[in-house]
Formats: C-alpha cells, structure tokens, sequence
C-alpha cells in the first residue's frame, strides 16, 4: 500500500463519490480471475485493490469525524501493525 496513491484516491472520493471507487473495485476483482494473467499482472492488481480499499477505509473515518490527516496515520499503523505480527 502506498500512503500517497490512498491519499489521492480519499481526495477522488471526497470530490466525486465513493460509489467510482465501489465499481472499480468489482471490475478489478473480476479481472482476477482471467486464467492467463501472468504473477506479474495479478501483482499490479492486487496493489490497485488494497490502495482502494485502504481509501474507503480512510475515508469512512473522515466521515465519521476524524481529522483526515489522522486517518491516514491511523490507518497506516493499522496495517504496518497486522504486517509486524
């Protein structure tokens, strides 16, 4: 996951809507499940989805009050504290 790529997809929802997101992400995980995508590809996608879902996520908490800043480091601790254990 990358911290900028969230950033930018949080603000794409905060200018648009999340339901963009929400559509891209059932195309992108269809897309998973052509026989002949090399590792490679697979890879690529599957970076695509997690920065997707980590936008969603990022941006349910703004939603709910939190500071978007805080959001973003709060969730990236989250995730770099489930890599760590």
């Amino acid at each position: 996951m990358k911290l900028p790529v969230i950033k930018h997809l949080t603000q794409f929802i905060e200018n648009n809507d999340e339901d963009y997101i929400i559509e891209t992400l059932e195309t992108l995980e269809a897309l998973t499940e052509v026989p002949s995508l090399k590792d490679e590809e697979l890879d690529v996608i599957g970076e695509l989805i997690s920065n997707m879902y980590g936008a969603l996520e990022v941006h349910k908490m703004v939603k709910e009050g939190t500071p978007p800043k805080e959001a973003l480091n709060s969730f990236m601790k989250r995730v770099l504290g489930s890599i760590d254990s």
